[in-house]
C-alpha cells in the first residue's frame, strides 16, 4: 500500500527531519534513537545538528496472541501500561508481570550489545531529542519520555518523520515539544510510509553508534 507521504528509507527520513530540528542545535543537546529502527533516523539528525548520539532501548509489551498490539512498554527503569487495552482484552496481572520481566531482560541485553563498554551519554540538565522512525500507538515513546525525565533531562523533544494522530496528541501533552513531518489521517502501519522498511539490524545500530561517537570525538579536538 502506497501512501501520500512516503520516504525512500530511514536515512532519507532522517535528513528531512533534521531540517525541522535545526533550531535545537547547541552544546546542551543530545540525540537518542529508539532501538532499533529509530537509530538510523537519529544518526542523520545528530550528524546534521553536530550533537552526541546514543541509543535508548524500549521494549513493547505485546498483548496475548496479538504481539503487535501494545499493552504497554518498558525501559530499564520505567513501565508504561495501556490500561484501556489491558481492560478491553482482560489481560491478567500475571501475564503483564511476566512480560515486564522478560522484556526488561531483553532491554539489558540489547543495551550492552549496542554500547559495549561505553557508558550512556549523559542527559542530566540537557535537552534530549528522542527519535523513532514512526509512531503508531505512542506507548514506547511515552516510556522513553518518562525514562529521560527520570534521568534528569532539562527538556524533552520528541521527533519523528510520521505519527498517528492520537499518538501525536498524547505526546504533545507529554513532551516539551513534538516535531513531526506528517500526521496522516489514515495510519495502517509505520512501514507503509517507507519504500524500504527493511528491519534495522543489531549490527547496523552498533555501526551507527560507533560512527557517531567517532565523529563527536574528532569534532571535539
Amino acid at each position: 500500500m502506497r501512501t501520500s507521504v512516503t520516504f525512500a528509507d530511514r536515512c532519507e527520513a532522517g535528513r528531512h527531519l533534521s531540517r525541522a530540528l535545526m533550531q535545537y542545535q547547541g552544546s546542551d543537546t543530545v540525540v537518542l534513537g529508539l532501538a532499533r529502527g529509530g537509530v538510523p533516523v537519529a544518526y542523520e539528525v545528530a550528524h546534521a545538528l553536530d550533537t552526541p548520539l546514543d541509543v535508548l532501548v524500549v521494549r513493547k509489551l505485546g498483548a496475548p496472541q496479538q504481539p503487535e498490539l501494545a499493552v504497554g512498554a518498558v525501559t530499564s527503569d520505567v513501565v508504561i501500561l495501556n490500561r484501556e487495552v489491558i481492560d478491553l482484552l482482560r489481560v491478567s496481572r500475571l501475564y503483564i508481570d511476566d512480560a515486564i520481566r522478560r522484556e526488561r531482560m531483553e532491554v539489558t541485553r540489547r543495551a550492552a550489545l549496542f554500547r559495549g563498554d561505553r557508558p550512556p551519554v549523559e542527559v542530566l540538565g540537557r535537552r534530549v531529542i528522542l527519535i523513532d522512525d514512526g509512531i503508531a500507538t505512542g506507548s514506547t515513546m511515552l516510556a522513553a519520555v518518562k525514562a529521560v525525565r527520570q534521568r534528569g533531562a532539562r527538556e524533552v523533544v520528541v521527533a519523528t518523520p510520521v505519527a498517528a494522530m492520537q499518538a501525536r496528541e498524547n505526546l504533545e501533552r507529554t513532551a516539551d515539544a513534538f516535531v513531526c513531518l506528517a500526521t496522516p489521517e489514515a495510519f495502517p502501519a509505520v512501514g507503509t510510509f517507507y519504500d524500504d522498511f527493511t528491519q534495522t539490524t543489531d549490527e547496523e545500530v552498533c555501526r551507527l553508534l560507533q560512527r557517531g561517537q567517532t565523529k563527536q570525538t574528532m569534532s571535539s579536538r
